[in-house]
């Protein structure tokens, strides 16, 4: 290849100069993912160690009240600091959790720990996505997207077996202590990439533009921390009273019933401060890519999360054959994610609403386990609902940096995952909510009313995405 050649190749994810770089945020986002999806598996045997079976609602609810936090502060952090301190405090505050966890003598400890994940979990979110908008051209971000959802099939397939295995082998405690194992590595491989990001400021440079489309000016929320913070901290209070109140329906339902309005409310209201303004009204630009972000990702979560104990009390299956819907989301989302990141030619509008019309599609579908006796084809629906899943989420990602640039991409960023986090919540307890009120005998009706529900949220998600800018491929 001559010298000529070579200045003018396209730029390759695997290439030489941006190797480190993945393979190190390749290494973070896949160790985050078998802890996601270990604790569901080790959660249970801590509990019953620790004689504190009351305390499961409260450690698994623990994450999200912190994780929002978390967001607003990265968000801020990133835009003014550059994503390095901000990945940095991540990814420590992330072993220090483990290590909490690892060593806990009590729950308190174990539910500490896992405070600091879920604000570990908000700086690295935001910090990789700010790192890949700065560090990588604009060409390989829906690949590097594409990337971050295929590191989640091996952890959703394997994941809760290892965990199970380690638990009842070594103890539940290696299920932690040993993610500090690959985080060292992961780390190591981010140096050189981190210390070559230039600072904010040069960042922001004429001749190394961050964006493809059209810039949407910073959203129009707080300036600094002391406007969004609270607002942040509200709804993280709300999310951790709405988990707490699920458990509760059956043995304190006076209190339960009067905490779940209070605290939709102050979850709206919290919502309402601290995303862009024009978000609720869907207006053109980037507020609408995060209506559709909240819509989408509500929608999917919602239908998905009811559909094990759908297979189970209505179609008798065992456990282990009901989590295969686990198996089936973690790949057909990943092959979607794939999918988009292709060299199809389509322009990014076109990619996201097709992933959300085969959303729509997939999820109506998936009302068959509801209404008849059969199995597959309302499966089937569910992985082409994935595929859908994975090319719109993906696609937000990338139209999320495509209309931001090194000053606002991480408050931008930040109210996307905001956004998601918040409308998942919501729809939990509505459908949480339904599912209690029906809880002696929860027939064919109470599912089909949320996977519907769920759907007509893929639909409104679909007629929100005609407000999305174009933007390029």
């Amino acid at each position: 290849m001559s010298s000529e050649q070579a200045v003018h190749a396209p730029p390759r994810l695997f290439g030489r100069e941006h190797l480190a770089l993945v393979l190190g945020v390749v290494g973070l986002v896949t160790l985050a993912a078998f802890e996601n999806r270990a604790v569901g598996t080790a959660l249970p045997t801590m509990v019953r160690e620790f004689d504190a079976l009351g305390s499961f609602g409260l450690a698994n609810a623990a994450p999200n009240a912190s994780y929002l936090v978390s967001l607003a502060i990265a968000g801020l952090w990133a835009d003014r600091r550059g994503p390095v301190a901000a990945l940095r405090a991540g990814a420590i505050t992330f072993a220090l959790a483990q290590l909490l966890v690892g060593t806990a003598q009590s729950m308190p400890m174990v539910i500490g720990g896992r405070l600091l994940s879920g604000f570990a979990e908000g700086l690295l979110d935001v910090a990789l996505m700010v790192l890949v908008a700065r560090a990588l051209p604009a060409a390989l971000r829906p690949r590097m997207f594409s990337l971050f959802a295929a590191m989640w099939i091996l952890p959703s397939v394997v994941g809760p077996v290892l965990t199970g295995l380690v638990t009842e082998q070594v103890g539940w405690r290696w299920v932690f202590l040993g993610a500090l194992l690959l985080l060292v590595p992961s780390w190591l491989c981010l140096r050189p990439a981190l210390r070559m990001l230039r600072t904010p400021a040069d960042a922001s440079a004429p001749e190394t533009p961050t964006t493809t489309g059209p810039v949407d000016p910073a959203p129009e929320r707080g300036a600094d921390a002391r406007d969004l913070l609270p607002w942040a901290l509200a709804a993280s209070v709300a999310l951790f009273v709405l988990s707490w109140a699920g458990d509760q329906l059956e043995a304190h339902p006076t209190t339960a019933w009067v905490a779940i309005p209070v605290s939709l409310l102050v979850l709206g209201v919290a919502a309402v401060r601290v995303m862009p303004a024009g978000t609720f009204a869907a207006r053109r630009g980037f507020p609408a890519v995060v209506a559709v972000r909240g819509l989408g990702g509500a929608a999917f979560a919602g239908a998905g999360a009811y559909l094990p104990l759908l297979l189970t009390l209505l179609h008798d299956f065992s456990p282990s054959r009901a989590g295969v819907t686990l198996s089936i989301t973690g790949v057909s989302w990943a092959l979607g994610s794939w999918l988009q990141g292709r060299d199809h030619g389509l322009a990014r509008l076109t990619v996201l609403r097709t992933g959300l019309a085969l959303m729509t599609l997939g999820i109506t579908g998936t009302s068959l386990l509801a209404w008849t006796s059969t199995t597959w084809p309302g499966l089937i629906c569910w992985a082409i609902a994935g595929i859908g899943m994975g090319l719109n989420s993906s696609s937000v990602s990338v139209l999320t940096l495509d209309l931001s640039d090194a000053t606002n991409s991480g408050r931008n960023s930040s109210a996307a995952q905001m956004a998601g986090t918040m409308s998942i919540a919501a729809v939990f307890a509505l459908f949480g909510t339904l599912l209690a009120v029906n809880a002696d005998h929860p027939t064919g009706w109470v599912f089909g009313a949320i996977i519907t529900t769920s759907a007509a949220l893929a639909l409104a998600a679909l007629l929100t995405s005609a407000r999305v800018p174009r933007g390029q491929r």
